[in-house]
């Protein structure tokens, strides 16, 4: 989602994107602006290291295969695989061109020499680099990467393929030309995993699209507090943390008619550990809790809009925290862990306040807190909008991620940067 709002904001910048999927079509809750195609699509790289003849299938039958109906649909099966076969799949495709992998990279960097003949490429994350060196062999162009939570995929691999990946990505780091985070926690963080000087990380701000968030207005007529989560449904995202503070908050002198809401996206394979959770709310709250699904950008809207305030409790260190920048466009606080991006997220903004990870208690009085003191709560909420409003949009976002870039380009593309890159993320 915030790589389609970058792409979409470096085009009204004046430049000429790509925006090109790897593994499976873009999610997003705004226009799509990538192209209608797909690379290194999942069910093509999963059957090339699993069975030795799909890595010499002809091109017709790669790109049905690649096909973004097919890949959206087989995604929505939420297939199941186990550490071992990710761990291994993980490692080859990281060694690009000597992995079993090698007929996608070539398919690649030979489809962008042939058609794109980028400037500057910037991929969305360091796991899919291991295109890296055939790109700058073949492109000789700049490639820079976008750091938004790699660490977390690595730290779920077993060994030996952890101590694998990690080795790789060391190797791969090395020869990227710099490194876009968008905290200097996480800048921190990945310059020592990653063994790579400080000065390659470029700090950057993250960037919605805030036109419809001006439109909201409050809602009418008295309801109870209600409290909001937004997020992937997963353990890591904490939905277990809140579910506790939530039932601890309505035993709490005015917290007894609290109500719970919670939408994002639930993954197949999360399935049993949401149902269980929503099982022990519905039976302590009743109709006090609601699931209201995955939804789109209107009925997001009108969700934030519904609530007093936001939490997603993450118990890993979250690198980004999108939703706090959506609460806070909205005018709804927030209560997040003090770890990962969050700190300085709210150090910047002011729109909410910060509790000990995994502290269910602590997070039960800090929403009793805010659900209890609405003057508290709206000057959060308003100080947070008009930060982000004024510093969060996705121009801001793209003019400082297009700062970056010229860095990388040639003295003629900088004096014309904005009208002439063709830029490849």
């Amino acid at each position: 989602m915030r790589d389609n709002t970058l792409a979409a904001a470096l085009v009204r910048l004046g430049c000429d994107v790509q925006l090109i999927p790897l593994y499976t079509p873009i999610r997003t809750d705004e226009e799509d602006v990538s192209i209608d195609r797909v690379f290194f699509g999942g069910v093509n790289v999963y059957l090339q290291q699993q069975v030795p003849l799909f890595r010499y299938l002809p091109g017709f039958l790669v790109r049905w295969l690649d096909h973004p109906r097919l890949l959206d649909g087989v995604g929505r099966l939420g297939i199941k695989t186990s550490g071992r076969q990710l761990g291994a799949l993980a490692v080859s495709v990281l060694r690009g061109e000597h992995g079993r992998q090698r007929g996608e990279v070539l398919r690649l960097v030979e489809w962008l020499a042939g058609h794109i003949r980028p400037q500057l490429v910037n991929l969305s994350n360091l796991l899919i680099a291991g295109c890296v060196p055939t790109l700058k062999r073949k492109l000789r162009a700049p490639v820079l990467v976008t750091l938004q939570g790699d660490d977390l995929f690595l730290e779920e691999l077993p060994e030996p393929y952890q101590s694998q990946a990690l080795g790789e990505l060391r190797r791969l780091a090395a020869e990227v030309d710099g490194f876009l985070v968008f905290s200097q926690y996480y800048a921190d963080f990945m310059a020592d995993c990653l063994q790579v000087p400080l000065d390659r990380f470029h700090l950057v701000p993250m960037g919605l699209q805030l036109d419809d968030y001006q439109l909201l207005s409050p809602m009418v007529g008295e309801r109870p507090p209600t409290i909001g989560y937004l997020a992937r449904l997963c353990r890591a995202k904490g939905l277990h943390v809140l579910a506790e503070a939530y039932l601890r908050l309505r035993q709490m002198p005015g917290g007894e008619f609290a109500r719970l809401h919670v939408a994002g996206w639930l993954p197949p394979t999360e399935r049993a550990f949401a149902q269980a959770e929503f099982g022990k709310l519905r039976a302590a709250a009743g109709d006090h809790f609601q699931y209201l699904g995955q939804l789109e950008r209107p009925a997001k809207l009108d969700f934030l809009r519904s609530i007093d305030v936001l939490s997603v409790p993450t118990v890993y260190r979250e690198p980004k925290g999108i939703f706090v920048l959506e609460a806070l466009a909205s005018g709804v606080p927030v209560v997040q862990p003090a770890h990962g991006a969050f700190p300085e997220l709210l150090a910047a903004t002011g729109g909410g306040r910060l509790v000990p990870p995994g502290d269910a208690e602590a997070l039960a009085r800090a929403l009793h807190e805010l659900l209890v003191d609405h003057a508290a709560r709206a000057a959060l909420g308003q100080a947070g909008r008009e930060r982000v409003l004024a510093g969060f949009g996705a121009e801001r976002m793209a003019a400082a991620t297009l700062e970056v870039y010229q860095k990388f380009l040639t003295p003629t593309t900088v004096a014309n940067a904005a009208a002439e890159a063709r830029i490849l993320t």
